[in-house]
Parts: structure tokens; sequence; C-alpha cells
């Protein structure tokens, strides 16, 4: 068994959906899938996507991201009722969002958003981030205040006593992810990438391993006993993202480590 790991599949491209469709059938059987967010922002593309990898792996674990909580085209009241139907084609799909626990790992997904922790957006983002139009939320409830809901939906899972825990989030945890050589007009996005919320919660779980996606700037980071690891599908034209797959834990590997210590080489 393997737990495998993407984000970002954005299956509103062609491309990217013949990529799915291109999975094969039977490889992934005995494999269990991380699927850290924004799969579409349309109903019918989200569930399509979701069933087609339901039925290629053991089991699928999901966290939704930006884009699939959107509301045009949804017919949601707001971006709320939007993530109750997104948890609902999950379940028809036969996809979780609940942490899944196994003898010796679990995997814990965390719901967030960004709360302005890592800046303050400027006005010129604030006009251009399509979140801040296509996202709508009840009153007096602004990017912070959906940061503090999603996040203490997590709080009930953080305490999972496994060997190994694994935890994703679509959102970055930490700002010091974000590779150094990104020029500075890029930075002025940094405010809507993420939360320290979340490193809070991942560190409370206990994570040895923390996937996340968002950026699409394919990352291993290793900070303070965490590896951190970003694997999105990303946009058809982007040349940092390695459209595959990438495992995260191997049951072998593990038990290869348990008895002789970790491999050399």
């Amino acid at each position: 068994m393997r737990i495998l790991a993407i984000s970002d599949l954005h299956v509103d491209y062609d491309e990217n959906r013949r990529w799915l469709y291109e999975l094969p059938r039977h490889e992934y059987s005995d494999d269990i899938l991380i699927l850290a967010g924004d799969i579409s922002h349309e109903t019918g593309l989200l569930a399509e996507a979701l069933a087609e990898l339901g039925q290629r792996f053991r089991a699928v674990v999901f966290t939704p991201g930006n884009h699939d909580l959107w509301v045009y085209q949804n017919h949601a009241a707001d971006s709320l009722a939007r993530f109750e139907q997104v948890r609902q084609i999950t379940l028809d799909c036969g996809v979780q969002m609940e942490p899944l626990v196994l003898d010796e790992v679990a995997i814990i997904p965390l719901l967030g958003w960004y709360d302005f922790s890592f800046g303050e957006p400027s006005a010129e983002v604030r006009r251009a981030w399509m979140d801040f139009t296509a996202c709508r939320w009840p009153d007096g409830m602004d990017p912070p205040a959906v940061t503090r809901c999603f996040t203490a939906m997590n709080e009930p899972y953080l305490q999972v006593n496994r060997p190994t825990v694994i935890t994703f989030s679509h959102f970055l945890p930490r700002i010091d992810l974000m590779p150094l050589i990104i020029p500075p007009h890029r930075q002025g996005l940094y405010p809507v990438l993420g939360s320290r919320l979340l490193e809070e919660q991942l560190r409370r779980a206990g994570a040895s391993v923390h996937v996340y996606g968002h950026s699409h700037i394919n990352m291993r980071n290793f900070k303070e006993g965490v590896l951190y690891l970003n694997n999105a599908l990303g946009y058809p034209h982007e040349t940092r993202t390695a459209r595959q797959l990438v495992c995260v834990w191997e049951k072998q590997r593990a038990e290869n480590y348990r008895q002789t210590g970790p491999e050399r080489g």
C-alpha cells in the first residue's frame, strides 16, 4: 500500500482532464490518494473527477480548495452553502473529507482559507484576485473569519495516536515554503496563500508529513521535523509542475525502516 498525493487538478482544462482519464484503472487499487483541493468550480466536472479517482484508488481523501468554493454557475447561496454541496458530492462519489485512520498511519485533511497572516493584500490584489468576486460569504464574514470557521472544523480530528500522521491542506501553513527565487512583484499574492493557523494545527496533530497545494510550485521542504510537500498538476502552460502522482508513504518502506533503520544510498 502506498499513499500518493496531488493537488490543483483544474479539470476545467481539457489537457488536465485527459491526464486524469489516462491514469491506469488497476494500478492503484491498493493505494490511497491525498487530493489537496482545486479540482473545479463546475459541479459536473468536480463530481466527474472525484468519481473517476474513486474508481481507481482504494480510498481518496480530499479537502476543497478556493476554486471548488466559487459560487457562480453553482446555484449556491454563498460559499459556505457551496462547501456543503461539495461535501455531499464527495459522499456521493465515495470520496471522504474526514480523516482516514489505519493501523500504521493517519491521514488528516485540514480545512482552511487565508487570513492575511502572511501580509495584508494590496488594493490591486483585492481587485484582481478572483476569490474576492467568485466567492460569496455570509454577511460579516471576511477572509480571517472564514479561516477561523474552517480551521475550527479541524479541531476534533487533531488528537490521533498513530506511528505516522500525515496532514494535508489546500492552503499553505507557512509562507517560508515559498522559494526565495519568487520575484518581488509576484510576492504580492502571499497574503492570499494561506494561514499560520494551519501550521499550529498540523504541529498539534503530530504530523511528520504535510501535503499542501495552491501555490502551483512543486517543492519539498524539511522544516523543524516536518516534510512539507507540494505536488500540483497545475495549469497546462505551467512549467514548475511535474504532472504525476508522488508517493509520500509506502507500507513496505515503513516496515523496512522499523526493522533495519533508514534506507541508505
